[in-house]
């Protein structure tokens, strides 16, 4: 909430992100900006995958700016989870005034 009130909404995504980043690091959390992870495919290496944030190294973090949460976004995030072997996701929206969230359990 503290970025959203500071910032507004409506900005691009990479400006919440950092400033995430600030926030949540200046109360003591390790941050991971943009760590990135091998992907296979029948033991061949296809590309990388860059989640935005890792929280404390338990928790994916990815804000957005975004009318709505739809099933994109949570088939991104499970994914993200699936490769990175972490157990919980969190998509922030910062598209309106009252932030919104949304969880993603594998």
């Amino acid at each position: 909430m503290e970025v959203l009130n500071e910032l507004k909404p409506g900005l691009d995504e990479k400006l919440y992100e950092n400033a995430l980043v600030i926030e949540l690091r200046g109360r003591g959390h390790q941050i991971d900006q943009q760590r990135s992870f091998p992907v296979e495919y029948k033991e061949t290496s296809i590309g990388r995958l860059i989640p935005d944030l890792i929280v404390d190294g338990k928790v994916i973090v990815d804000p957005k700016v975004v009318s709505a949460f739809n099933d994109s976004h949570i088939a991104q995030m499970t994914g993200y989870l699936a490769i990175t072997g972490l157990r919980l996701a969190i998509l922030l929206n910062f598209k309106s005034a009252r932030l919104e969230w949304k969880r993603v359990v594998k």
